[in-house]
């Protein structure tokens, strides 16, 4: 390797105070010395720089309360399926359907995480939560996809294609193409499935030095959901979109089991309005729930932490007995093409950080690796919400928490969220499908099951005693995404007695 290189990084990493980062080159072999130096080089040291003095920043207001900047969002911002007629739900769906038929929707799928908490170390998305068709996440998700087509082409006629935009990290993204390419696609075509990896950012420690993790490694980690924007730049994603005429674009988490992945009613009703920038919210089950909630802050749209709100804003009701602040997030957004791209080329380095502290193994000067009993050291993410303060035309969008709100995020035996809490939610509402449709669910007793609980539904959310009796309850329904999006095309089995347990494929 020539020397000259060498000393030009040198002098490259001491003009930024990262000297340290070349202390063990000459005991490195050079395949080792190699692997450095490339992931040095390639490093933008001036960004990077930048995004650690701004999260010094952060670090500072960390904790201050909010509420004297907040303000609540107008009524006329603010559409919900409670609140709609039918005839405003067909006239959502129509428009959305339309912009699915000419090919012009877009769906980003967030899914770099692995199911750690859930004891596995594949992606999340692989995740079977004991449905009776064994059917993964990914597989419901794909299946939802081809459901929404064949809707949109049987309203106009005309077959359009959804893209379908997967963002993993580097520990997922190898496993979760395989599995695709594995699984066929799950019937969608190789070509609108597009997965693509989320950047990674160097651990500083608090002093503002790099960590290298090995002698020859940086230690890195991912640079939060909201390292989206920057990675559709760098991946190519924008261009992709540009290319394909994609106009609108929904976004959402992997571990959502209830997610209406597309959803034509949150995307017509945005249409409507003319947003270019939307969060689809529930309402907040409880003022002390631990949510994120949907506000202006200094009139800037924004997610406000529940650690950011004193108790008495919490508490805040409107006349109706509704929370002021009561519109949490779930992680499904709606964006236009026009507002992401914008975002992307003008706005993305402006995005806030957002500091993790955490227990980052070192190499320390004697060349020993450390790991540390306490924090000592940052991880910078950015959310992906963090755009919304850039937004114009910005709505909301309250849907039913049984009904599309149920996340995948602990083992079993924890109070909620686990695999069981994500399966009952989804038996619960296939068998409040049938039930609206007409049709008798007639148990083994020879009579007909009463309807289950969902552990998803609002009284049910963080309640102490969510393991109780009326839980353990359940009735073995799955209707299969292909026969029904929505609890649609369930009307052939009005009247007609079904036998459990049930498997409508």
């Amino acid at each position: 390797m020539a020397n000259l290189d060498v000393v030009k990084l040198r002098k490259e990493l001491q003009r930024f105070g990262q000297e340290h980062l070349l202390q063990f080159w000459d005991e490195l072999s050079e395949d080792h010395q190699n692997e450095l130096y490339n992931e040095l080089s390639a490093l933008d040291m001036e960004e990077v720089q930048e995004y650690f003095k701004k999260t010094v920043v952060e670090m500072s207001h960390a904790g201050e309360k909010l509420d004297d900047r907040m303000q609540p969002l107008t009524e006329s911002q603010c559409g919900s399926i409670a609140k709609s007629t039918d005839q405003d739900l067909a006239h959502y769906e129509n428009l959305s359907l339309e912009e699915i038929s000419k090919g012009k929707v877009g769906i980003l799928l967030l899914a770099g995480g692995q199911g750690t908490r859930l004891g596995t170390s594949y992606p999340k998305g692989m995740y079977n939560v004991g449905l009776p068709s064994e059917k993964t996440l990914f597989q419901l998700q794909s299946e939802r996809i081809l459901s929404l087509q064949r809707l949109a082409e049987k309203k106009t006629g005309r077959s359009g294609k959804i893209t379908w935009y997967i963002m993993t990290s580097a520990s997922t993204v190898k496993p979760t193409s395989q599995f695709f390419e594995n699984n066929d696609y799950f019937g969608l075509e190789a070509e609108n499935v597009v997965v693509f990896q989320q950047g990674t950012l160097p651990c500083f420690t608090f002093e503002g030095k790099m960590i290298l993790g090995e002698k020859y490694k940086l230690s890195i980690a991912p640079d939060g959901n909201g390292g989206l924007y920057r990675a559709l730049r760098n991946e190519g994603i924008l261009k992709d979109m540009k290319k394909k005429g994609i106009k609108f674009i929904q976004l959402y988490c992997v571990d959502n089991i209830l997610v209406k992945v597309g959803d034509p009613l949150f995307m017509g009703y945005c249409l409507s309005k003319g947003a270019e920038c939307a969060n689809k919210v529930v309402p907040k089950g409880f003022p002390t729930e631990a949510v994120g909630i949907t506000c202006k802050v200094d009139g800037h749209y924004q997610v406000v932490e529940y650690s950011e709100i004193t108790q008495k804003s919490a508490e805040k009701r409107n006349r109706d007995g509704s929370l002021v602040y009561g519109a949490a997030n779930i992680c499904i957004h709606f964006f236009t093409f026009d507002f992401i791209e914008r975002v992307v080329m003008f706005n993305e380095r402006s995005l806030q950080h957002h500091v993790a502290k955490k227990k980052i193994p070192y190499v320390d000067s004697a060349g020993v690796l450390v790991k540390p009993d306490k924090p000592n050291g940052i991880k910078m993410e950015k959310f992906v919400f963090d755009v919304f303060r850039f937004a114009k035309n910005f709505v909301v969008w309250e849907c039913l928490r049984d009904e599309e709100f149920a996340p995948l995020k602990n083992a079993e035996g924890a109070s909620d969220f686990t695999p069981t809490h994500c399966r009952n939610s989804l038996l619960a509402l296939h068998q409040k499908w049938l039930r609206i449709a007409g049709a008798k669910l007639i148990n083994e007793a020879g009579e007909e099951a009463k309807q289950m609980g969902s552990p998803a539904g609002e009284d049910n959310n963080n309640a102490p005693d969510n393991n109780n009796e009326e839980k353990s309850y359940f009735v073995m329904c799955e209707i299969s995404p292909l026969v029904s999006y929505a609890g649609e095309n369930l009307q052939t089995y009005k009247g007609k007695s079904l036998d459990l347990p049930l498997l409508l494929e």
